[in-house]
């Protein structure tokens, strides 16, 4: 099955939060099949500019290389991913970033792996991998 992976779970994986584990463990498996997680632009977005914000360009071009060293697969948002997204913005009080990751994990009929508690919303319409 598909993993879709957000920001609030890669920032956990790299900052070795609670439940990083399960994110270490699914780029493992990953790797060992051969396989990615995917991941929004948008929602790379979302740990470029907080690391950047909190570590400066130096540490963000560090995370960068590392982040492209994982088994990650960087999917551009279409037309149709930002209506799915905007959806779900419409229905659910959720983060537009957020939207982008649950629309994502929705079309690819992919399990989201989040520790991101106000992803619960959309828990009836994706399934999720929690943290």
């Amino acid at each position: 099955m598909n993993l879709v992976l957000d920001a609030h779970a890669l920032m956990a994986y790299l900052e070795k939060e609670p439940g990083y584990e399960k994110v270490r463990d699914a780029f493992v498996e990953a790797s060992e099949k051969g396989a990615f997680l995917l991941m929004s632009v948008v929602n790379y977005g979302e740990v470029y500019y907080s690391v950047l914000r909190e570590c400066g360009p130096h540490v963000t071009e560090e995370v960068e290389k590392t982040i492209r060293a994982l088994p990650i697969k960087l999917v551009d948002a279409d037309l149709s991913l930002a209506r799915e997204a905007g959806r779900l913005k419409a229905k659910y009080k959720i983060s537009y970033a957020d939207c982008f990751a649950a629309a994502q994990a929705k079309s690819l009929k992919a399990k989201l792996i989040t520790g991101d508690p106000e992803l619960a919303a959309v828990e009836g319409e994706i399934e999720i991998l929690w943290l």
